[in-house]
This record gives C-alpha cells, sequence and structure tokens, in this order.
C-alpha cells in the first residue's frame, strides 16, 4: 500500500489538496475487516480566514482543536447530533485548514458497507453525502485525532488512512462548484472549493 505521506498534507494550498484528494482512497479497518473508497468528492476550508470553516476568524474551542494540529491528521465532528463528518487536517501545526470527504465510490469491503449502511445495496458507482461515507467505513467521531500518515504493524495499526492507488482525474473530468450547507458564510459561501468527479 502507498499511504499519503505527510508533506501531501503539508502543502500550504487547501484548496489544490482537496482537488489533489479526488482519486485517493479513504480505507478503514476495524476488527480486522478493511473497507475502502475512491473519493469522488471534496470541500476546501480555509481556516481563519473562511467564514464557513470551524475555525473561521481564529475561533477555537473543543470540537474544532484538532483542526489546529499538523497535516495529516483527522479531524471527525459530530453534525446535528447524528452524522460523523469525516476531515482531513492540512498545513502546518496553526494553521486550522481541512478538507471534507463528501462522497467515495465503494471498492474494498462492499458487503460489510451495505450492512453499515443498513441498506440492501450500495451504488455501484459513488456514495454521496459526508454522513453515508463515514458510516459505510465505519467511521465514528471518536477517531477524531487520528495520524492519517502513520501505518504500523499489528494490533497498533492506525484504522484510518488515505492511499494512493496510481489513479489519476484528468482536470477535465473534475467539476467546481461553491460548497453544500454553507449560506452563513456570505461571499465565502460562493467560493469554488468543492471538487467533484464528473
Amino acid at each position: 500500500m502507498n499511504i499519503l505521506p505527510r508533506e501531501f498534507y503539508l502543502r500550504t494550498d487547501v484548496v489544490l489538496i482537496a482537488r489533489d484528494l479526488l482519486g485517493k482512497f479513504l480505507v478503514t479497518t476495524f476488527k480486522g475487516k478493511l473497507t475502502s473508497g475512491l473519493i469522488t468528492e471534496t470541500e476546501a476550508y480555509a481556516g481563519v480566514t473562511d467564514r464557513a470553516s470551524h475555525s473561521f476568524g481564529g475561533r477555537r474551542t473543543a470540537r474544532n482543536d484538532i483542526m489546529y494540529r499538523t497535516g495529516g491528521t483527522a479531524y471527525i465532528y459530530l453534525c446535528y447530533g447524528v452524522h460523523s463528518l469525516f476531515n482531513v487536517v492540512t498545513n502546518q501545526a496553526g494553521i486550522p485548514h481541512a478538507v471534507l470527504i463528501r462522497g467515495i465510490r465503494p471498492v474494498d469491503g462492499i458487503q460489510l458497507m451495505m450492512e453499515r449502511s443498513g441498506t440492501p445495496g450500495l451504488p455501484a458507482e459513488r456514495l454521496d453525502g459526508p454522513g453515508r461515507v463515514t458510516k459505510a467505513l465505519g467511521i465514528h467521531y471518536s477517531r477524531t485525532g487520528t495520524d492519517l500518515t502513520r501505518m504500523s504493524s499489528g494490533r497498533d495499526r492506525p484504522a484510518i488512512w488515505l492511499e494512493d492507488r496510481g489513479i489519476h482525474i484528468p482536470l477535465n473530468d473534475i467539476l467546481i462548484s461553491e460548497r453544500i450547507g454553507v449560506q452563513y458564510a456570505g461571499r465565502d459561501a460562493m467560493l469554488p472549493y468543492r471538487f467533484r468527479i464528473k
């Protein structure tokens, strides 16, 4: 496996990283059972200057403190008291940039992902919605703070990581638009920070 290295996340342009995550794989293993999906949709959140970000204006709380860690850390939070939403922290420690994973194409462990989702079938091409993604992959907000770049052997290996399996998504196969559900962010709601594979 080719786990994305720390250097991938430490770059300063969170929007570029959000685009570059398309075609990478979000992978989990719990109790020895592996599931994965090819990332099909992302959204960038540009920290203290982005009104849609949890850290806008330098806000720092018990929930979003993970955003201020070094790039390559999982920021997973509970939304509406129901859904765990998975984000990847980027940039250097102290700069709270993050990318939300909004969609995947199920690849490994599809039967288990169906069981977790409580549905008789999963879409073959894509699973849309960040809450559906985490449910299928078994990701819970209690895993926030996981280091996504370190893989050790045996029982101690991390439960969540991202991989590069050599898939390149051409620019003309990427749709770019404004983010979803951030109307409260005013003019920042219109920023072209959402990326999807056609």
